[in-house]
């Protein structure tokens, strides 16, 4: 048992919900239908038990004791020390025609059942107790008001015991739980969406605060692993008023000295513009001031370091020498909480001051299973706990257009920047040329007028600013008479 009377699931993700673990001596219910991981996760809780020398027993109404042991073994689960209590039919209960009254209608009074699983307590005095199928009773009971008494009294009697229970129930229309939520004094809900994804969240905790919302599981070769959301992540506040400077004279004069930290710039602007480019020249030129990492999920990170070191950006050394971190993030391999527990790591384990996701779409592709309307929410969760640890971020962000009306973003995010930075596509006299400028800078003035940007061999090169043009921003400028 953990301190503070808290009993641990077992998982570091888990007992982060629940904010340090499950309340002992009392009773839990996991809700889910089949396949959403009920059995694992309650057998992760008993094993942290034995981890802790406790003694702990497990109930088993659905799947024979020998099953549950032979599907441990995938995980590598070693169940030799778990009590069993298996109250599933004997073999030959087909064979010989038995009938499974066990709670008779006639003798439910006796609670027959219920004096197994009392005798095993009172034999093992369990510190925990996990019950794989709880609503199975209510097939055995003559009513819901004898099922609830029968529960009840089950509850109490594990109370004597300082007996910390988790019980799972598959429910259907058919076959409702909410009895049992309004009995036990906390809610687990598994859910399989319809993507495949597995999430889990708690919708009742007696007692304690919980992480809130909706966050992901996923099963791996030693158990479940959890991932949570970012809501309520924002542990620090630091203050600074330091600028972060691209190292390109015409850039920060155009910024009025450089980006703040701890803020967040979107740099927009359609494909092959130099987005990457300029945001590795932040990076570059932030080596000084502390690690900076970037999570590419279009690039390969040996082709992105190659490139860059092609134009006199050299990434490759900063690599080699710890200052940066690349990460190769393939949506399809992650879920969102999964993606975000990884920046939370890196973030907690290392001196981060710059932070760079390119781009806004693929990170957006992580979000399958939410709304339109929810997507920027999360987003928005994410800037605010870099923000906390005043970290500087840069997003970039590609919009489909090469030329035509100007558009800052695709996906309506533009408001969640403190500054935007565009790029954009020229035509000048037959010759396709690029523009920077500056849309948007919420902490200072900044210029407001466009520059000519050139990328070359030895690094990007900003002009002096464009005049004698108009409709530049259409990406077919004309000369003013």
């Amino acid at each position: 048992m953990t301190s503070n009377n808290r009993n641990s699931m077992g998982i570091s993700g888990m007992d982060e919900i629940l904010n340090g673990g499950l309340i002992s001596n009392r009773v839990y219910l996991i809700r889910g239908g089949p396949g959403t991981g009920k059995t694992t996760l309650g057998l992760h809780f008993l094993l942290e038990g034995i981890k802790n020398d406790e003694d702990v027993l497990f109930v088993t109404f659905i799947e024979p004791a020998e099953k549950i042991k032979q599907n441990a073994e995938n995980f590598g689960f070693d169940l030799d020390k778990v009590n069993f209590l298996d109250l599933n039919p004997d073999a030959d209960f087909f064979q010989e025609g038995k009938d499974y009254d066990i709670l008779a209608s006639d003798q439910v009074e006796q609670k027959p059942l219920l004096e197994k699983i009392s005798r095993a307590i009172e034999k093992i005095e369990p510190d925990r107790i996990f019950f794989d199928g709880i609503t199975q009773l209510k097939y055995l009971a003559t009513d819901k008001f004898k099922f609830r008494k029968q529960f009840l009294s089950l509850m109490q009697f594990t109370m004597k015991f300082n007996s910390t229970m988790v019980l799972t129930s598959e429910a259907s229309d058919s076959n409702p739980d909410d009895d049992l939520q309004f009995l036990v004094d906390g809610v687990i809900n598994l859910k399989l969406e319809e993507s495949s994804l597995h999430t889990i969240s708690v919708s009742k905790m007696r007692g304690t605060s919980i992480k809130k919302g909706k966050h992901s599981m996923k099963f791996t070769d030693k158990g479940i692993e959890v991932f949570t959301n970012l809501e309520g992540n924002y542990i620090k506040k630091r203050v600074s008023q330091e600028k972060l400077s691209s190292g390109i004279p015409e850039i920060d004069k155009m910024l009025f000295g450089g980006l703040e930290r701890g803020t967040s710039t979107i740099i927009t602007g359609p494909t092959g513009a130099g987005k990457t480019t300029l945001g590795a020249q932040f990076i570059t030129n932030n080596s000084q001031t502390g690690q900076s990492i970037l999570y590419t999920f279009e690039e390969p990170e040996e082709s992105l370091k190659e490139r860059l070191s092609n134009i006199n950006i050299p990434v490759k050394d900063m690599v080699d020498k710890k200052e940066l971190f690349i990460k190769e993030i393939n949506p399809i391999n992650y879920t969102l909480n999964e993606f975000l527990q990884l920046v939370r790591r890196d973030i907690e384990e290392n001196d981060i001051s710059l932070l760079m996701l390119d781009s806004i779409t693929g990170f957006y592709m992580l979000l399958e299973d939410e709304k339109f309307s929810n997507t920027n929410k999360l987003l928005y969760n994410l800037l605010q706990y870099l923000k906390s640890y005043n970290i500087s971020v840069i997003l970039i962000n590609e919009v489909k257009d090469i030329t035509g009306d100007f558009r800052v973003t695709d996906n309506k995010s533009s408001y969640l920047s403190d500054n935007i930075i565009f790029l954009r596509h020229l035509e000048l006299n037959g010759e396709l040329q690029k523009a920077i400028g500056i849309l948007k800078k919420r902490m200072s003035d900044f210029e407001n007028r466009l520059r000519q940007f050139e990328i070359t061999g030895s690094g990007i090169k900003v002009g002096e600013p464009l005049e004698g043009l108009r409709g530049i921003l259409s990406g077919n400028p004309e000369l003013i008479n």
